[in-house]
């Protein structure tokens, strides 16, 4: 016979999450990679206190967005694509020419698409800050 043992669990709640800040240097990191491991501290995965229904993330500052790497043939490969909803109005454009215009964008996107997508995800995205070189202006929430 079990004796009488109380277990309780208790559940997060929106008012006791803590977000801290975190710093994420992408020079010579594979792209992919970088994604995997922001979009996780964005979701708050590496906390004891995750749950899915509640936005328990950290903000994420990238720094170097411009040095990062793709592996294989991506970089002569992989084409982004925007289409406006008009008759000829899909836009495409290579990898290397986007990334040499738009090096941050490029990381953004790559952390968007490894987000749920959900109603928490521009929550999420709005605590990303890609900068393509190491000068930031968040230095003080890092300390």
């Amino acid at each position: 016979m079990l004796t009488s043992l109380t277990h309780t669990t208790t559940s997060s709640k929106a008012p006791s999450i803590v977000r801290k800040w975190h710093l994420v240097d992408a020079k010579g990191m594979v792209l992919g990679k970088v994604a995997t491991k922001v979009a996780t501290l964005l979701q708050g995965k590496h906390k004891v206190t995750y749950v899915d229904h509640l936005d328990t993330g950290d903000s994420v500052v990238v720094i170097n967005a411009g040095q990062v790497v793709v592996t294989g043939r991506k970089a002569v490969q992989k084409v982004y694509t925007n289409y406006s909803g008009y008759p000829n109005g899909l836009r495409t454009e290579a990898f290397e020419v986007y990334f040499a215009r738009l090096p941050h964008e490029v990381v953004r996107r790559a952390i968007s698409g490894m987000l749920p997508k959900n109603k928490l995800r521009d929550r999420r995205l709005a605590r990303l800050h890609v900068y393509p070189t190491d000068v930031h202006q968040h230095q003080k929430d890092l300390a």
